[in-house]
């Protein structure tokens, strides 16, 4: 797999068939140069060989078996302690110590499954991403993130209004899979958030850049980039950004934000000048 290409072609297709795995963990090469892509590939191998002695039965027996051995033999667990670490959101890093956020172990659940002959497909719920096993017009969901738990409709309802402390009622648009192009995104914004929050602006950037090519009509990420980059003193970069943001919608409710960084910018450019 490129990853550039690969990223172009979930851009013009966000449900285009992708490798989850392989994809998240070129991805991770942005941070860990010399990451072993097929090490990593391959132990996700031997983990579906051996989740499949503990799959028989219907889909709910399957299910709680693929559960009891991803998240009790081996581990997996979400990180509650340390929810902002990056770590959590490299597929290498979730791996190694077999923990990480929702979605990335959500990951490592359609990615084994898939692997094992179970269908694993995510929903990116309000607040919390889950995933759900389907066969046969049968579907059970379970959180990766919970020690694999199986959760009915209600409690699903339930875990997004603890969450994001807002009722929600889960409607067939809530249990459509999401695309690996969305989840990839999703991946990566929450890697941006960590990022944002520890003012890591040079990885911000790589991040951003990233989200860029998946998600290429995204305006605010060009917004956002022309920003963080007018913030490490790059102004001629960032002005290329902003303009493309203005001249896109210049009506925006954000758009006079946006003209007084690009005026600093170009301020900033030409007094090199």
């Amino acid at each position: 797999m490129e990853l550039d290409a690969a990223l172009e072609q979930l851009a013009q297709g966000p449900a285009a068939p992708v490798d989850l795995a392989e994809l998240a963990l070129r991805l991770a090469r942005d941070e860990y140069a010399a990451l072993d892509v097929d090490g990593y590939l391959s132990e996700l191998d031997v983990m579906a060989h051996e989740a499949r002695h503990y799959m028989a039965g219907d889909l709910r027996a399957r299910v709680q078996g693929f559960c009891r051995y991803l998240f009790h033999e081996m581990g997996f667990h979400g990180n509650k302690q340390d929810y902002y670490d990056p770590r959590n959101s490299y597929l290498n890093e979730v791996l190694d110590r077999r923990t990480g956020l929702p979605i990335a172990l959500s990951v490592v659940a359609i990615t084994v499954g898939a692997r094992a002959g179970l269908e694993v497909v995510g929903l990116g719920l309000p607040g919390h991403f889950v995933v759900k096993a389907v066969a046969g017009g049968q579907d059970v969901i379970f959180d990766p993130f919970h020690g694999g738990r199986v959760l009915t409709h209600e409690e699903c309802e339930g875990l997004v209004q603890q969450v994001t402390g807002q009722p929600f009622a889960l409607t067939a648009e809530a249990l459509t899979p999401t695309p690996p192009g969305f989840i990839v995104a999703r991946m990566l914004t929450n890697l941006k958030g960590v990022y944002l929050r520890a003012e890591d602006y040079p990885r911000l950037i790589r991040v951003t850049e990233r989200l860029r090519q998946v998600s290429p009509h995204d305006l605010s990420q060009r917004r956002d980039l022309g920003a963080t980059l007018l913030q490490v003193g790059q102004p001629g970069r960032a002005i290329d950004h902003l303009e493309a943001y203005l001249a896109a919608d210049p009506t925006n409710p954000e758009a006079d934000a946006v003209r007084q960084l690009l005026d600093k910018a170009r301020a900033q450019v030409a007094k090199w000048n």
